[in-house]
């Protein structure tokens, strides 16, 4: 009865009903939209940086964050892994690498870079570069002269696939040492700058080259649930306690991304504040003009002996139904935008040279979270009902002398 009767009194003026319900519409969209949108670009820098080379989870030689050379490094990798696997969850990938800077050279030019020693099979999953490779071929376990270098290299070079590189680096002995390498394949990267960064060779290759035997300079393992890297990183760091291997965390080895999740974190309280702020004047003064227009009707059923706490009761219905339904409609518009745009991503590619130094893509695609769904809903139907409350004991308290003097 109490439904069909406010349903019936939020109907007596369709026009200020339809502008709370569009106050609210606007409100829950524009929190779902925007908040989808810096999901989205979160986890673009995020998923850029765990699949160039960073990974869940490192593990270097005691030295090697630090000072990235050969010097530090993990002489005897398959003891480590053989103790860290028992530790992994289920699905994780993680792959051995030897990594150090170099100089690359052609007749042409001379770039500073840094040379990445691989097992081809190992990065499938892991890293880019397992699945990058768009011309030419992959390199192989029996590759000992072969390299593949990213396009953005490939045109500064001004060279093509069959060439050779000359690159030089500092070897176990601290002598300087190079190799001649044949451009076998030429890789694409989210990102210009990982393309010009790093070069790839055969591990085994890398390992004769620098004269360390089977060592190596890092092992990344990426977790199938994100979620779970502080965890498993405890869980190594446990294992490995006793050893000279530092265990980090992409946390750990990407402070920047680390900081701007935090600053988007904050944005998006902020965001909802300042949203629900302006929602809250536009029913709150909506509101109280019905409570006004409905003044000697209020007063007539006081005189009838209703109490004032069904009077409130009757407000705040009113104020339930219209939130109800202008979320409703939001979330439905919110979901329709987000997933137009997501099919086809937000192009900035007129911007991504200064994207790319905090490691955003040219093309972002939104991203709809649950939890943040609930949380816009919670906060406009929750506050809603609150900052109705005004207006509903200003009715409640409505005496039918006031009522009377007020027509």
């Amino acid at each position: 009865m109490e439904l069909q009767l406010a349903w019936r009194n939020i109907w007596r003026n369709p026009r200020r009903t339809v502008i709370i319900m569009i106050a609210v519409i606007i409100g829950v969209w524009t929190m779902v939209a925007l908040t989808s949108l810096m999901r989205g670009i979160v986890n673009d820098m995020l998923e850029n940086g765990i699949s160039t080379l960073t990974g869940d989870i490192k593990l270097y030689a005691s030295g090697y964050h630090n000072d990235p050379s050969i010097e530090y490094r993990i002489d005897d990798p398959n003891s480590v892994i053989s103790k860290i696997a028992k530790t992994l969850p289920v699905d994780s990938k993680y792959a051995a690498r030897v990594r150090v800077n170099a100089i690359a050279s052609n007749a042409r030019h001379s770039i500073g870079l840094t040379l990445v020693g691989i097992d081809p099979d190992q990065e499938k999953g892991v890293s880019f570069i397992g699945n990058g490779v768009v011309d030419g071929r992959m390199i192989s376990e029996d590759d000992n002269n072969a390299i593949v270098i990213g396009q953005a290299l490939l045109e500064k070079f001004e060279t093509r696939i069959g060439r050779k590189l000359i690159l030089m680096s500092q070897n176990s002995q601290n002598e300087i040492v190079s190799k001649a390498f044949k451009i076998v394949g030429v890789f694409r990267a989210k990102l210009a700058s990982t393309e010009k960064q790093f070069v790839f060779v055969n591990k085994h290759s890398a390992q004769k080259m620098l004269g360390i035997g089977n060592g190596i300079s890092e092992i990344s393992v990426v977790i199938n649930d994100h979620g779970k890297f502080e965890q498993t990183s405890q869980g190594i760091a446990e294992i490995l306690k006793d050893s000279d291997i530092e265990v980090h965390t992409w946390k750990d080895l990407l402070p920047m991304l680390t900081a701007y999740m935090e600053i988007f974190n904050g944005f998006i309280v902020l965001w909802y504040l300042v949203v629900f702020v302006a929602m809250a004047f536009g029913i709150v003064n909506t509101m109280l003009m019905a409570v006004f227009e409905r003044m000697r009707e209020f007063g007539l059923l006081k005189a009838l002996g209703m109490k004032p706490m069904l009077i409130l009761r009757s407000v705040l219905i009113e104020s339930g139904i219209i939130l109800i339904m202008g979320a409703i409609a939001g979330n439905l518009l919110a979901f329709g935008s987000v997933m137009m745009i997501a099919a086809t991503g937000i192009d900035l590619s007129a911007l991504s040279s200064g994207f790319e130094y905090v490691g955003m893509s040219s093309v972002i695609y939104p991203e709809i979270f649950l939890k943040d769904v609930f949380l816009a809903n919670v906060v406009v139907l929750i506050l809603g009902l609150a900052v109705s409350t005004y207006p509903a004991v200003k009715a409640s308290r409505i005496t039918p002398v006031e009522a009377m003097a007020h027509t």
